[in-house]
């Protein structure tokens, strides 16, 4: 592998490649990596790629081993922790039924699994409810809480939402006691209630600020299970094996794209083990609906189980995924994953049905100088604006909004860029009066306006994020190396895998394999969106080359050309398992005709 250079030289002088990008190379202290590769004695690309992600020497075997021994903290460093670990320890001490009020993304289901399962296991009567996206809208309202007080709840939990309902909590006054375990933004003091458990409080100083709700609501259960040790709870019984719920909390880091670096590194590595195991019914079922039949990974949870988890709070029944991870028995674990594959089809269609329309809206305001794009439509399906703004983000580099407008009212979601705080923003546009409902963190947001208030907030927005606008609108390529078409081999694929999970805060490393000659090629798949290639390379050897997604674009048709010029490709290595046999292929991101030299 050529060496890894200074930041912002340029990639093999690719200054506008076939998708419009610059490619430069990532920075890398040749002592620092020296260092790492001697101190783990491993090869010298994993010690450059280590040191390339700010991997420091003394740390090095904890990144490449993270244990929850290392990395997992005492949960009574964050505030109100151990108020609401004592309020729980009392609940199941005395036989209370508790509700769990929860949210309809994958980071809701999977803390709402967490609490009823660790609850149900302490012997706790449980409710679990999960609002109607469109009929009552994110986080807790009065009406419900009061319902499930009804029942007989003496106190609600709300998971992943409940940071900012000041009003609908104080609705539970005298009927049933409340805590919020959650970690969106909070900006002012959090409701008068028994415990809000977050560490995006202001007055939270346990540096826990990116983790997600599950993980929340895990420490909150090794809390709990605590002071029930020490009250003597488990004397003469067994306490429940929380570690065996990690593949929930796994799922939900990489769903809600938190950082996988620290303590959210070591919760994927150890739930992805978990998830292996293939021991609970829902995701198991899942898992074989979407075709995964290796070891799961993050992009499994990225891309096959979160998108199905998340389709029925969007567009069908709010609780499906909840109720899918809850599954005791295969049976109904299967209909449960039958039935959300279905309505991920459905959500696929609604969402191709508005993209190319907000898109070019997107565009338009773009081209016109915008920071922020915001974009509506009358009756646009509010549980797919987000998917939608999150494409139109990744295509422009820019924060983007989308809202559909039903009855008057504005109600959308919007995607950031990493160092833009989106969240932040509307909360500010919330406490200036311009929205009825809203928050978020820094890389998502969720907001309800009157519609007639749009070009205000869109003005606001475009004003407080103006640093937005000086971003190239097409992301730079940041690469790790170059590789060889010969040298692309299955142990270099193992060695590179060593560094995974990948994600938000871990990129998977991207290398170029320059010179390489397209020698067959043909689209693949039931909609013909995926092309595979073999391509051969300057000094030998040939090389599976896989583009996803593929577009009527520059990229697709020098990729389907095999009589066209050879071309730097830019992609991961991986290596491929299927039917017992392992090839190495390159998932392609990008290329560029090969008329540049590596120099910069």
């Amino acid at each position: 592998m050529d060496r890894l250079l200074n930041p912002l030289q340029i990639a093999f002088g690719v200054e506008q490649s076939l998708t419009g990008r610059r490619w430069v190379w990532r920075a890398s202290e040749e002592r620092v990596a020296q260092a790492i590769a001697q101190r783990l004695a491993a090869p010298e690309l994993i010690g450059r790629l280590l040191a390339a992600r700010g991997v420091i020497s003394d740390r090095a075997a904890d990144f490449l081993d993270p244990t929850l021994r290392a990395f997992l903290p005492d949960p009574s460093v964050l505030t109100d922790m151990d108020i609401a670990a004592a309020r729980l320890a009392d609940a199941v001490q005395t036989g209370e039924t508790i509700a769990i009020f929860g949210d309809y993304d994958v980071d809701g289901a999977c803390s709402g699994a967490l609490m009823a399962l660790g609850l149900g296991a302490l012997g706790v009567p449980t409710i679990n409810y999960v609002p109607d996206r469109i009929r009552e809208g994110y986080g807790p309202n009065a009406p419900a809480l009061l319902a499930l007080a009804n029942q007989g709840a003496r106190l609600v939990v709300c998971v992943d939402c409940g940071a900012t309902a000041h009003e609908a909590l104080a609705a539970l006054r005298g009927a049933a006691d409340a805590i919020v375990l959650d970690h969106h933004k909070l900006d002012g003091p959090p409701p008068a209630i028994v415990a809000t458990v977050n560490p995006n409080r202001l007055d939270d100083r346990s540096g826990l600020n990116n983790v997600c709700a599950a993980t929340v609501a895990f420490l909150t259960l090794i809390a709990t299970q605590r002071v029930l040790r020490r009250r003597g709870f488990f004397d003469g019984r067994a306490e429940i094996d929380l570690f065996s719920m990690l593949d929930l909390v796994a799922l939900a880091t990489v769903c809600d794209v938190m950082p996988l670096t620290g303590l959210n590194r070591a919760l994927v590595t150890q739930g992805l083990k978990i998830m292996a195991r293939r021991s609970r019914p829902g995701i198991a079922a899942l898992l074989d609906i979407a075709g995964v039949n290796e070891a799961p990974g993050a992009m499994t949870c990225g891309f096959a189980l979160g998108p199905r988890i998340n389709a029925a709070g969007r567009i069908d029944q709010a609780d499906l995924g909840l109720r899918a991870l809850l599954a005791a028995d295969t049976g109904t674990a299967m209909d449960l994953a039958k039935r959300l594959d279905e309505i991920n089809r459905q959500r696929q269609a609604v969402e191709a049905g508005l993209l190319d329309e907000a898109m070019d809206m997107a565009a338009a305001q773009f081209a016109a100088g915008a920071a922020v794009a915001l974009v509506s439509g009358v009756d646009w399906h509010p549980g797919v604006v987000g998917i939608v703004a999150g494409r139109i983000k990744e295509a422009f580099n820019r924060p983007v909004l989308v809202a559909g407008i039903s009855q008057g009212r504005a109600t959308g979601s919007g995607r950031s860029i990493t160092g833009i705080d989106l969240g932040s923003a509307i909360i500010a546009a919330r406490e200036a009066g311009l929205l009825l409902k809203g928050g978020g963190h820094a890389m998502a947001a969720g907001f309800t306006l009157d519609a007639a208030q749009l070009d205000t907030l869109h003005q606001f927005l475009n004003d407080r994020l103006a640093a937005a606008a000086l971003l190239p609108i097409a992301t730079e390529l940041t690469l790790d190396g170059t590789i060889a078409v010969a040298s692309a081999t299955e142990a270099l694929a193992e060695q590179i895998t060593r560094l995974g999970p990948f994600g938000a805060g871990n990129a998977e490393p991207l290398f170029v394999v320059p010179h390489a000659r397209v020698v067959r090629a043909d689209r693949i798949g039931r909609t013909d969106t995926t092309v595979r290639a073999y391509v051969d390379g300057d000094r030998g050897g040939r090389l599976k080359t896989m583009l996803f997604r593929a577009k009527d674009d520059a990229l697709t048709a020098a990729l389907l050309d095999r009589f066209g010029a050879p071309l730097h490709l830019a992609g991961h290595i991986r290596a491929e398992r299927w039917n017992g046999k392992t090839t190495t292929s390159l998932i392609l991101h990008d290329a560029s005709p090969a008329t540049c030299q590596p120099g910069t």
